[in-house]
């Protein structure tokens, strides 16, 4: 019983040294900057120019694209920084200051971020402001392009008013 033991185990004995001691990073391609060596791009590099599009009419076509309107609280002396995607490395695309509103379109899975079409003030000379196109139905769920600038938020800075 013990020497069949020890053959089952005898090829296992064997496996290490097949296995290769590189990283495996190095090995792996890097299909954003196809190409480049891994060196000669920083990881901040590579992550600030990600975007990643506000999705609008998760809620259905039955209800406005955007189920929510929020108000900015306690953002800092900088604002709240509007980025191209939900992390905090992600290029800046818009700053929100304490009080201004955002229509909420979509939140990120583990709810840090928020998706947000910027609800724009009306000009001096104008009496409405823009319309965004989010306070209406749409037919399916899609990414936003329209007229305002959209992007993603840290969730603990908004306060929800509405929706």
């Amino acid at each position: 019983m013990r020497a069949v033991l020890v053959l089952m185990l005898l090829p296992l004995a064997w496996l290490p040294a097949c296995s290769k001691s590189n990283d495996v990073l190095e090995e792996l391609p890097n299909s954003s900057l196809a190409g480049a060596p891994r060196e000669a791009v920083s990881e901040t590099r590579l992550e600030s120019g990600l975007a990643r599009s506000v999705t609008i009419g998760e809620d259905g076509p039955r209800l406005d694209a955007c189920g929510g309107m929020g108000q900015v609280t306690r953002p800092g002396a900088k604002g709240l920084p509007v980025r191209a995607a939900p992390f905090a490395e992600a290029k800046e695309v818009a700053t929100l200051a304490e009080g201004d509103r955002a229509y909420i379109c979509t939140r990120s899975i583990d709810q840090k971020w928020l998706g947000v079409v910027v609800r724009p003030a009306p000009a001096a000379n104008e009496a409405q402001a823009t319309d965004c196109g989010v306070s209406s139905p749409v037919d399916r769920k899609q990414p936003y392009d329209g007229p305002c600038v959209s992007g993603w938020v840290a969730s603990a800075y908004m306060r929800l008013i509405a929706g």
